[in-house]
């Protein structure tokens, strides 16, 4: 017999689950499904990805970047993103988590892309994003705000943001 899975995920912090969330019991390897099942009452625990949102702020011909200061990539630039709650609408929470890291009221335009990566915990829904009010400033979860030329962008934090880049001009100009 097989021991729960003490295992951590890929993506920073993100746990797969050790116990049913049904009779608490605790999970194994070995379904024929792949995923883990519960010891006591038979329940097969789906690993589902989480939702995070992105979006692709133009201000004056300049990208709209934050210099992160959380985990992952702490100190890295990246574009306004985080997770969307649940029960929450993507093109909202993209432009409240704009809100809360810049500042910036923003209105979303239109969907550049789905990223993910194999073995990796989170899809990310990417936003372009227009500015409608506010004020620049780096939120509670933010070191610094800034924008870029497009041919001038600091190193990015993740390994696909310069896939989303190359997307959000590709669609930005085609519009």
């Amino acid at each position: 017999m097989m021991s729960p899975r003490p295992k951590t995920s890929q993506t920073y912090g993100h746990q797969d689950p050790r116990f049913c969330p049904t009779c608490g019991g605790p999970l194994e390897d070995g379904h024929e499904s792949g995923f883990p099942v519960c010891k006591s009452c038979g329940r097969i625990s789906y690993l589902d990805p989480k939702l995070a949102g992105a979006a692709m702020v133009e201000i004056y011909d300049r990208l709209l970047l934050v210099r992160r200061g959380i985990q992952p990539a702490y100190g890295k630039w990246s574009f306004p993103s985080g997770y969307v709650n649940r029960g929450e609408q993507v093109e909202r929470a993209v432009e409240r988590e704009v809100v809360e890291e810049t500042g910036l009221v923003v209105t979303t335009d239109w969907l550049v892309g789905l990223y993910s990566e194999p073995d990796k915990t989170v899809v990310l829904a990417v936003y372009s994003a227009t500015v409608t009010g506010g004020k620049l400033i780096a939120g509670d979860e933010t070191l610094e705000t800034d924008t870029f030329p497009y041919d001038q962008l600091p190193d990015l934090a993740f390994n696909g943001d310069a896939k989303i880049v190359e997307d959000w001009l590709d669609g930005r100009a085609k519009r």
